[in-house]
């Protein structure tokens, strides 16, 4: 910007460079000499001196927000004018305004019979053609908003009861391998040759190896169980596996390990008709729970009926379907309890679950030092998830009922059941099996008040003081819970354990947790392709 005076001091002018390299007169004053003295003069080039330098940063301003092209006093105007004049964004005070609305319209009741829009694309255009006020338009967004809360929170608890009943059920590629393969045992002498053979009968009391257990239902589950602790073994020959199954699946489950045999490992099949010890008078209690009608109504009937889903959250909800599992009412479920009865010629054992992966040589379990103890076991109590390694007794137990309350400390630690060291020699010596049949009895009497959740609750109650803890690497939980479970700690676990609804072999099991399990399936078995079971 210059400012040029001629030499006749007729005239003044104040030029701008343009982008062009030259330069464009915004002002030009001419001064005749007869009316404007010398004084004067001074006191105008005072003035424009002192207003020039604020022209030049308005300039620079509006050049700085992109008006490269402003050259004109007219176009500066347009652009700084409302900043001179002092106008402001009233932006704030519609936000207050609209808060106060909302404000009020919370504590309104809606409307009965309000004709709601189904999507906000057709709030506005109703608002719009309608010419809603903002208190209409706040009201009809909360009622909107409360529909959709409703809707999605009824379609949550849809979903938890689909998955408990598919979690109940059982898959059709897995029945189908139970009924071919009991077929098989009446049709092939090969299916019902002896387990073991003749000449290895007496390796099933033999202390020196290693003694597992499994008592289970399902014939693709028992033969991971049984793979995959073969395969991760260092000693396989030393492995002798007691599976034992109910009357129904016998037939199918000795067809499937007679003809798939584990070598070297030792493979025993066992139907519960087979035990003379389990018997009515043995087992009077779990007699009394499969027999009783609202113990069955409560495992088998309506799990909504009763159920008011308002004061419910789904996560309380799930838990309610967890515990209303019918296999909590299997005597295959509480077998475990009977044990030293079962197998009295062995002094200690590992005890399996049906739905765990071996992955890691287990024979240290038999160096572990039980200090006296009879049941080795993970502590649940030591983790930071909410869902399995943080529970205590009062996540099982209702202390608000007198018995537990007099007789169990709220803060005691749990411990898991799928992978227990039991050592039946030190069993025999105690009570275990008569205090859990005595608080079953209890429970029942007072119609299911003092825990819900199956086999585990009497259990905690029976081993107290009678439980060692050895290190949670040995037994990872949770696989059916948490979609979230870290993967780099699945592959350091010796075993890894499906407890929860979401099973590997069911569809709704994670997909990223099934490889664990899917690699120790033989998907070229005949049976298993002609039953269509797929890796998926």
């Amino acid at each position: 910007m210059q400012l040029h005076i001629s030499p006749s001091m007729r005239s003044i002018t104040i030029s701008s460079s343009n982008s062009n390299g030259g330069f464009i007169d915004l002002m030009k004053i001419k001064v005749a000499a007869r009316h404007i003295s010398y004084r004067t003069l001074f006191h105008t080039i005072l003035i424009l001196a002192f207003l020039l330098p604020f022209v030049f940063i308005l300039t620079a301003l509006v050049t700085l927000e992109g008006v490269n092209n402003c050259s004109s006093f007219d176009c500066l105007g347009r652009r700084l004018g409302p900043r001179l004049l002092g106008r402001v964004d009233d932006s704030g005070r519609l936000v207050k305004d609209f808060h106060k609305i909302l404000n009020q319209v919370n504590t309104e009741e809606i409307p009965n019979g309000l004709k709601l829009p189904e999507s906000f694309s057709q709030l506005v255009a109703e608002m719009k053609s309608n010419q809603y006020d903002a208190k209409t338009f706040a009201l009809t967004l909360r009622a909107m908003m409360e529909k959709f809360e409703r809707e999605i929170r009824e379609s949550k608890f849809a979903e938890l009861m689909n998955k408990h009943f598919t979690a109940s059920s059982i898959p059709k590629g897995i029945h189908c391998l139970s009924l071919r393969l009991t077929d098989e045992y009446s049709s092939n002498a090969h299916a019902r040759r002896q387990l073991p053979a003749p000449e290895l009968l007496p390796l099933l009391s033999d202390n020196s190896y290693h003694h597992f257990i499994l008592s289970t239902d399902n014939i693709l589950a028992a033969s991971v169980v049984v793979t995959s602790t073969v395969a991760s073994s260092l000693r396989p020959e030393k492995i002798v596996f007691h599976v034992i199954t109910d009357k129904k699946t016998y037939a199918g489950m000795h067809s499937w390990f007679a003809l798939n045999p584990v070598s070297p490992a030792i493979i025993e099949v066992k139907g519960v008709h087979q035990f003379e010890w389990l018997t009515r008078e043995n087992v009077p209690v779990l007699e009394a729970v499969e027999s009783h009608n609202s113990i069955r109504n409560y495992y088998h009937g309506n799990h909504v009926a009763g159920t008011n889903l308002s004061d419910t959250t789904p996560r309380m909800f799930a838990s309610k379907l967890q515990a209303r599992s019918p296999k909590y009412i299997s005597l295959l479920n509480h077998l475990r309890i009977y044990l030293p009865e079962l197998f009295p010629n062995l002094d200690k054992v590992v005890f399996l679950d049906d739905d765990v992966v071996i992955q890691r040589d287990l024979s240290p379990l038999w160096d572990i030092d039980l200090k006296g103890k009879v049941n080795g076991a993970v502590e649940t109590c030591r983790g930071e998830d909410e869902w399995v390694m943080s529970k205590r007794f009062k996540n099982y137990f209702n202390f608000s009922h007198p018995l537990i309350a007099n007789n169990l400390d709220s803060e005691e630690c749990a411990w898991a059941y799928g992978m227990n060291v039991f050592d039946l020699h030190a069993w025999r010596k105690t009570s275990i099996r008569e205090t859990y049949h005595s608080w079953l009895r209890e429970n029942l009497k007072s119609n299911l008040t003092m825990w819900k959740l199956g086999t585990l609750p009497p259990a905690l109650i029976a081993f107290k003081g009678h439980v060692h803890a050895i290190d949670p690497e040995w037994h990872m939980l949770g696989l059916g819970y948490q979609n979230k479970t870290d993967i780099e700690s699945v592959k350091r676990a010796a075993v890894i354990h499906y407890n929860g609804q979401s099973k590997p072999w069911l569809p709704i099991g994670f997909e990223h947790l099934r490889p664990f399990w899917t690699k120790y399936v033989n998907y070229s078995n005949d049976f298993v392709r002609n039953c269509h079971i797929m890796e998926t």
